[in-house]
């Protein structure tokens, strides 16, 4: 198992976070490396793999989101769909406490790995819906949206679950981008930003506002 210096070292090209932080990851990562030698919640089984392709990406997400002023004004609201083991939605959640986080997960399973997540780290305003995102029936000011199947046919869902003015974060691959714009021509996006350490994976921020830089 990780040590919390090497966890905050493997962070450390992502996002500033705190130590505080640090120490809930690694709790994290623990429940997430015994959960998953029962069920398939990553296919990444390295420990610090786990670190800097999960948690690394999502904090990042957080950052990006942060620097598009997605968290600023009244609390924010924030839909994570297919969050399966939880990423990006928790790592966001940690870092920026102040924002209520609704983890949309499908699968009995994994919605109860989300709800041990929660409960083992006493996080406030965090609930899991166990369900499909059109059955959500609910909006949020910011929609993250990472690593899900069918990922054309979720997007225009995922878009539609966004308060107005609010913010659609989608953590992608290079080759989904174009996607993107044929999918939703009227929102505008940010120029990608792309995730350390990965050769092909960028992170967009998209609204029905002018956010482009």
């Amino acid at each position: 198992m990780l040590d919390a210096a090497r966890i905050a070292s493997l962070l450390q090209p992502f996002a500033d976070v705190p130590a505080g932080v640090v120490a809930q990851v690694h709790t994290y990562l623990d429940l997430l490396l015994r959960w998953n030698a029962r069920m398939n919640l990553t296919a990444v089984r390295d420990p610090e793999q786990i670190v800097t392709r999960h948690f690394g990406e999502s904090l990042f997400a957080a950052k990006v989101l942060r620097d598009a002023g997605a968290f600023v004004g009244t609390t924010p609201t924030m839909s994570d769909i297919g969050s399966g083991a939880g990423f990006p939605g928790i790592p966001v959640k940690l870092l920026v406490p102040e924002v209520c986080v609704t983890l949309i997960e499908s699968q009995n399973k994994k919605a109860a790995f989300l709800r041990e997540v929660i409960r083992t780290l006493s996080l406030t305003g965090a609930e899991v819906f166990c369900g499909r995102a059109e059955t959500w029936q609910r909006i949020s000011h910011i929609v993250t949206l990472r690593a899900v199947e069918k990922f054309d046919t979720v997007l225009p869902v995922a878009a539609s679950l966004v308060a107005a003015g609010g913010y659609l974060c989608l953590l992608i691959g290079a080759a989904q981008a174009e996607a993107i714009h044929k999918s939703l021509p009227e929102w505008r996006f940010s120029t990608p930003s792309t995730i350390p350490q990965s050769r092909d994976r960028m992170i967009v921020v998209g609204s029905t506002l002018d956010i482009s830089d």
